[in-house]
């Protein structure tokens, strides 16, 4: 008969495997593997997020986040970095006038 640490011990690392494999299977979901055609909407644009390369994912992308989803950039291209620059202006904007509100 096969004791009871034996089979506690395998069911915890056969839970521990699966629960990795769906990590990595959640992270690679989430990467861009390809840039996007065009550009959106600088209005469209809720935030950004930056993805560098690894094992995972492929390719250093900017993230765009819009009302519709993601749009993944190539962030060597010149709106790209427009559209950053624009978007982290504005989020100074917004922390100065709320800083000046505080005092």
């Amino acid at each position: 008969m096969v004791s009871m640490k034996v089979t506690v011990m395998v069911v915890t690392l056969l839970t521990l495997c699966v629960l990795a494999t769906n990590t990595h299977a959640a992270l690679y979901t989430n990467c861009c593997r390809r840039y996007q055609l065009g550009k959106p909407r600088f209005s469209d644009i809720k935030g950004f997020s930056v993805q560098k390369k690894t094992e995972l994912c492929s390719i250093n992308a900017i993230i765009f986040h819009t009302k519709k989803g993601k749009k993944c950039a190539d962030p060597a291209l010149e709106w790209v970095l427009d559209y950053v620059s624009r978007i982290e202006y504005e989020a100074q904007k917004v922390h100065k006038n709320s800083q000046g509100r505080k005092k």
